[in-house]
């Protein structure tokens, strides 16, 4: 068993029979092949690819997500700019940092974190970002080519997600996802994505029946109990529990909440769920750190593409 597969955990007195799925692990292992990869651009084409975050305002979590990108960007040799704003910053302010970062050739890679302060327009900023410097593919044009089956960028949770089943021997060909929740940042890409006929990972990674479910879906448990592969992405505490999840399925967890008791945890009851589900991935240490890990890999992409 590879060492992203954790044996069968014991919770308490319960006897748990899922195999937990190591997104750390998965994640080193991702960069450790991307420090090679850009040691090799680097070296190739003296030239080495730059990542440009903006922080608008003083949101802790957002100030947290930053500072561990930076990291990462360090970690396999990729450069990062940190660019900060005020939280009274404009819309138009924002809008003007951003056409300097797409004229910039030193810049590859535009990070915009969200959310954005209420008096800004977050489509309006998204969509002013380089195409070409999207590494978080959210300009449509990016999210267009998604759903043709070309994408110059793959949205980084969802690949994250992708990376984790491709590497668990999760195949989803022929599978039924369920994937609950709507967002524009996680549930309709992994939709567009896994209803592929191929992707880069191969044709095994894809062609999958995906069902989205959200908050008008009528009988969401008896939904989810016909879903091989359930994704939770709904921002709901818990949501998720034992009774909802088809016995043997893959659950991943993409959920982060803070409970009024200070604890963290996930969209899915993960105690109750690791009782009849193959294979989970927790929270915190699941989906999160294969987000970052593909923000990597969108900016050497592009510092490759920006080359060509």
């Amino acid at each position: 068993m590879e060492s992203w597969l954790s044996t069968h955990l014991y919770h308490e007195d319960l006897s748990v029979t899922a195999q937990v799925l190591d997104g750390r692990a998965i994640s080193n292992q991702i960069k450790e092949e991307l420090a090679v990869e850009v040691a090799e651009f680097i070296r190739n084409n003296a030239i080495v690819p730059c990542l440009a975050a903006v922080l608008v305002g003083d949101d802790p979590a957002s100030q947290v997500y930053v500072r561990n990108k930076r990291r990462s960007c360090e970690k396999v040799g990729i450069d990062s700019q940190l660019h900060t704003l005020g939280a009274d910053t404009s819309e138009e302010e924002l809008l003007e940092l951003t056409t300097s970062l797409n004229k910039s050739n030193e810049v590859h890679g535009i990070l915009i974190q969200l959310p954005l302060p209420s008096q800004i327009n977050t489509t309006r900023v998204l969509d002013a970002v380089n195409p070409w410097k999207d590494v978080d593919a959210f300009h449509a044009e990016n999210v267009g080519r998604i759903v043709q089956g070309r994408p110059r960028f793959l949205p980084c949770t969802p690949h994250g997600i992708q990376q984790i089943l491709h590497r668990c021997d999760c195949p989803l060909q022929g599978k039924h996802v369920v994937i609950v929740g709507r967002s524009d940042i996680v549930g309709k890409p992994l939709a567009m994505m896994l209803v592929q006929r191929n992707s880069p990972l191969g044709a095994s990674a894809a062609n999958a029946s995906v069902t989205v479910c959200h908050s008008h879906t009528a009988d969401l448990a008896a939904i989810t109990r016909e879903a091989d592969v359930l994704v939770a992405a709904v921002g709901q505490p818990e949501l998720i529990r034992r009774e909802m999840v088809k016995p043997g399925a893959t659950v991943i967890d993409v959920g982060i909440n803070r409970t009024t008791d200070g604890k963290l945890v996930g969209d899915v009851d993960f105690a109750g769920v690791c009782e009849v589900a193959a294979q989970i991935t927790p929270v915190p240490g699941g989906v999160g750190p294969l987000t970052i890990a593909m923000l990597l890999r969108n900016t050497l992409t592009a510092a490759e593409l920006q080359l060509a």
